[in-house]
């Protein structure tokens, strides 16, 4: 029962990546699902997350205008578009689940540390060369 993400890779600044986040061993259409990142020597970061029904919540300002995130929830699977990427965006990025349901956190809430998220698996490392 996981959340795999997939689809990181090698980038030069200014470049797009799009990543995956596939349910394994259960359906995630009904809950929210949040992206998250964690930089070397780093503390794990939520960065944007969406609910069951489409609505999107983001945490991190940087991320605002330059990373979109929607779902398929017939192919179980989220998606993090990310562009004009910038080195401070090196990072393993993963996606879980919201354990509180289909809704996303309120920005600077508790609920948003990544405590409250569930079904992590493997990340994704993107890395973005100067």
């Amino acid at each position: 029962v996981q959340l795999q993400a997939s689809g990181g890779g090698l980038v030069g600044a200014g470049g797009s990546l799009t990543l995956s986040c596939t349910a394994s061993g259960f359906t995630m259409k009904w809950h929210g699902v949040g992206w998250f990142r964690q930089a070397p020597g780093k503390e794990r970061e939520v960065v944007v997350c969406i609910s069951s029904d489409g609505a999107t919540t983001y945490y991190v300002d940087s991320a605002k205008g330059r990373f979109t995130v929607s779902r398929n929830n017939a192919k179980e699977t989220a998606y993090l578009q990310m562009n004009s990427l910038n080195p401070e965006d090196t990072a393993v990025y993963h996606c879980a689940t919201n354990r509180d349901g289909g809704k996303c956190p309120a920005a600077n809430s508790d609920a948003s540390r990544p405590t409250n998220f569930a079904s992590w698996g493997q990340g994704t490392l993107v890395t973005v060369s100067s």
